[in-house]
């Protein structure tokens, strides 16, 4: 009897280690990458404060690296999506010697703002803190994000040499330093946002702002990224579908000019036809001008 309960009992600990292993976004990448799966950041057991980190196998001591932030109106989805139909570009940073680490941060449904943000700035400190551990370079990260993940992006990277304390969950500003950002269809100004006049209190906007925009005038511009638009930003490329249903393109475009007129280096790609989000971002063209980016501001 003590027999049969013990590999019962092995058993079920041999399918609780492979649940808990399981990545379904493993097989984007290619074969024999050194991967780290559900990486604790935040010093919790909340399953949003998990991250993920794919590491290039060609011998260096470290990588720069690619900080990946799903979309999904900030309210779904989670450190795997988006990958599916970016498979090209995601196979492309490891061959030319990118690492790439994927972060969950926490729906709007589970805390309101700032908490996404703060979720991400810590996500990037314990990358930054623990860099030599993952073969990473500390100092050279950029940030790719999509929707949602795109407007975190944003705001990471226009708030990164200003100090938000409510930004941060300690309240300290971070160490870490952000070299590029890499923006597909990310809202920039909740005030011009579609959907931003919604009175629906389960609208995207208002279930993170915890109210109307015109409720939460000071919130809205907050979580604004172009609030804190200034010379000293980062470069951006930006990616907008010519026909997005959710982002209206006038977002881009605005960022992209709001950043000329600071003097921030900047291009904005139109995808001619594109809806939202899908494979169309993952376009050759686009593919050339990510990594001329990452070769001129990363390498």
């Amino acid at each position: 009897m003590k027999r049969t309960l013990f590999f019962i009992c092995l058993a079920f600990l041999s399918i609780k280690i492979s649940a808990q292993t399981f990545n379904p976004a493993r097989d984007v990448f290619p074969a024999g990458i050194l991967h780290y799966d559900n990486i604790p950041y935040a010093n919790d057991t909340l399953k949003k404060h998990l991250l993920d980190i794919y590491v290039p196998s060609t011998g260096k001591s470290s990588y720069p690296v690619v900080v990946w932030i799903h979309g999904g109106a900030w309210m779904s989805n989670d450190k795997y999506a988006d990958m599916g139909y970016m498979k090209n570009t995601l196979k492309e940073f490891i061959e030319k010697g990118y690492a790439v680490a994927s972060i969950d941060y926490r729906w709007s449904t589970m805390a309101i703002f700032p908490a996404q943000v703060q979720d991400c700035n810590q996500a990037l400190e314990f990358l930054y803190q623990n860099a030599d551990e993952y073969k990473l370079d500390k100092n050279r990260i950029a940030l790719i994000g999509f929707s949602a993940g795109g407007h975190l992006a944003n705001l990471l990277g226009l708030s990164n040499n200003n100090t938000v304390k409510d930004f941060y969950a300690d309240g300290k500003k971070p160490h870490f330093k952000i070299k590029l950002v890499l923006d597909f269809y990310g809202p920039v100004d909740f005030f011009t946002l579609k959907g931003h006049e919604s009175k629906d209190p389960h609208s995207p906007i208002n279930l993170l702002l915890g109210g109307t925009v015109v409720d939460n005038e000071a919130k809205a511009k907050q979580a604004s990224p172009v609030t804190y638009i200034d010379k000293n930003d980062p470069p951006f490329l930006i990616v907008q579908g010519e026909k997005d249903e959710s982002v209206n393109p006038d977002q881009a475009i605005t960022l992209s000019e709001k950043l000329k007129a600071v003097g921030v280096k900047n291009d904005l790609i139109i995808v001619p036809n594109a809806p939202h989000y899908g494979v169309m971002f993952d376009a050759e063209n686009i593919r050339e001008k990510i990594f001329e980016y990452l070769g001129e501001y990363l390498k």
